[in-house]
């Protein structure tokens, strides 16, 4: 075990006997994500670094503490990408922080999400020890595939020591185009081309302009340029850029911001505020001081459910509310994982 892992199991163990919260961090860039963190911080960036990266089986495995830019560096220097195109939102994020948090950017709607391109993790539990789910081939799973439900739990079953990610070849070119037109025709416009064999690779509707991003083979992208219409972007890449990290203007101000999932169909959600559109209509930001009853009301009602994704109150709580059959779940899960509750207590529901 190297020096930084008998670090972060002597502060486990010291944590479990007292039973005391751990703040598992790595660059703090998503700080704001979650309910408010508790605890000792431990600092995960000592262990960092690429394990094994081999361009030809589209497979890297790199420690917890990596920097997130060196990891799309070195990616990009063999032509290839992580596909889910995950946000920093920040100079400081890493690569175990982006497996646990499990957000995923704009090109999530043609890619897959962070949990869908994770191949297998080593995990560090509340005794100490590390422990190996999946591998690094796709195929590499016999029974419940424990390595997915790392992605998106927020450190809150373990800390992640390392983690194998499936990449992708960057595309062949891109190009992004803007069209001018209302929120409802978008949606409609969007779900229509998603029948249709055109290479969007990400959408992204404000201010009643819709821009999309079209990747793949050359005569492809002209092709549905044509088909398309609408004004190229001179400068695509920054735009996309801002939409993932959250710099875009759409996402900014002082009102709370909620992250609403829905049914890509679904119309239009009644509701006061500033609305950024995504995912081909199926993700839909919404920066707005309205009743948090009333936003996640309207979400359920469009057959989704709403996360206060940024907000100064989190009184409201930040996740969608769990029936009693899925909180027993979760329960279940977070006791078997982590007995003494240290690891980021109370980071996705207060009450475990």
């Amino acid at each position: 075990m190297s020096e930084a892992l008998e670090r972060f199991a002597g502060a486990v163990r010291a944590a479990a006997a007292a039973k005391r919260p751990l703040m598992l961090r790595g660059g703090g860039s998503k700080d704001f994500y979650g309910e408010p963190p508790q605890g000792e911080p431990l600092d995960t960036r000592d262990h960092a670094g690429i394990v094994d990266y081999d361009p030809s089986e589209l497979v890297i495995t790199a420690r917890c503490g990596t920097p997130l830019a060196e990891i799309e560096a070195a990616l990009a220097e063999r032509g290839q990408m992580l596909a889910f195109e995950p946000p920093h939102f920040g100079g400081g994020a890493t690569f175990g922080g982006m497996v646990a948090a499990g957000l995923s950017g704009p090109r999530r709607q043609a890619a897959g999400a962070v949990r869908d391109f994770l191949l297998g993790v080593r995990i560090m539990d509340a005794r100490g020890e590390v422990l190996r789910f999946g591998g690094q081939v796709m195929k590499n799973v016999a029974g419940y595939d424990v390595s997915r439900l790392m992605a998106g739990a927020l450190g809150t079953l373990g800390l992640i020591v390392d983690a194998s990610i499936k990449t992708l070849p960057l595309p062949f070119a891109e190009m992004s185009v803007r069209l001018e037109m209302p929120e409802a025709r978008a949606i409609e416009s969007l779900n229509r081309w998603a029948g249709r064999p055109l290479p969007i690779s990400a959408s992204c509707h404000e201010n009643d302009r819709l821009t999309l991003r079209l990747s793949g083979a050359g005569a492809a992208v002209r092709a549905a340029r044509e088909a398309l219409g609408g004004e190229a972007l001179a400068d695509g890449k920054s735009f996309w850029a801002s939409v993932r990290d959250q710099t875009h203007p759409g996402f900014g101000g002082e009102a709370p911001l909620w992250r609403i999932s829905v049914p890509s169909s679904a119309p239009a959600l009644a509701l006061p505020g500033v609305r950024v559109i995504e995912w081909g209509g199926a993700l839909r930001w919404l920066s707005s001081n309205a009743d948090p009853r009333t936003i996640r009301e309207a979400a359920r009602r469009a057959g989704g459910h709403a996360t206060l994704f940024r907000s100064s109150d989190k009184s409201a709580g930040v996740f969608q509310p769990l029936d009693p059959a899925l909180a027993k779940l979760h329960r279940n899960l977070k006791r078997a994982f982590d007995p003494e509750g240290i690891f980021n207590r109370g980071r996705m529901y207060r009450d475990f």
